[in-house]
């Protein structure tokens, strides 16, 4: 895949009162990510061209993707595909990349949410809800030692396109 072909969709900076190792600890370990990610663990081999896996609360695959930038704990950049086959051939891979940088007591985390093709905002609207909910939950995670908890649904608006796409939701 030729990442220089993707153009950031969605881009979100928070700031944490953290260091950097340990906000890359909670991008890459399971047992971090399932305290904030809602139960779901991310497991990813770190290393150009290893693998990034997310799995559901009960185990089972939800997201899967390839590791294009490694450089710890400053950058990670994978392939982040949801577990929905007509989706990836309909709007294509998505892109996310994490950059982790000090800034005074805190770490500043940016996360930018790329894709290949321009995409409507009602499709992007599903990912423009979750991604301000998972990175919240990691930052009061690493703060305060307790993740949030946050009640979310699919946007209907994104629901709604992508069945105007000819997409069935599971």
């Amino acid at each position: 895949m030729d990442i220089t072909r993707f153009k950031p969709a969605t881009v979100y900076t928070i700031y944490i009162a953290s260091t950097p190792e340990k906000v890359w600890q909670a991008l890459t370990t399971a047992e971090f990510s399932r305290k904030y990610f809602f139960g779901n663990t991310v497991n990813i081999e770190l290393r150009v061209g290893g693998a990034f896996i997310v799995r559901t609360p009960d185990g089972a695959l939800h997201i899967s993707g390839e590791v294009f930038e490694c450089d710890p704990p400053r950058k990670l950049t994978h392939s982040f595909n949801v577990n929905w086959p007509a989706l990836i051939e309909t709007l294509g891979p998505t892109l996310v990349s994490y950059e982790i940088e000090q800034a005074g007591q805190a770490v500043k985390l940016t996360m930018t949410e790329s894709h290949d093709r321009p995409l409507d905002d009602d499709i992007l609207s599903g990912g423009r809800q979750g991604w301000p909910a998972i990175l919240s939950s990691l930052k009061s995670l690493l703060e305060t030692g307790e993740p949030l908890t946050v009640q979310m649904a699919p946007p209907q608006r994104m629901l709604e396109a992508l069945k105007r796409l000819g997409i069935a939701t599971p």
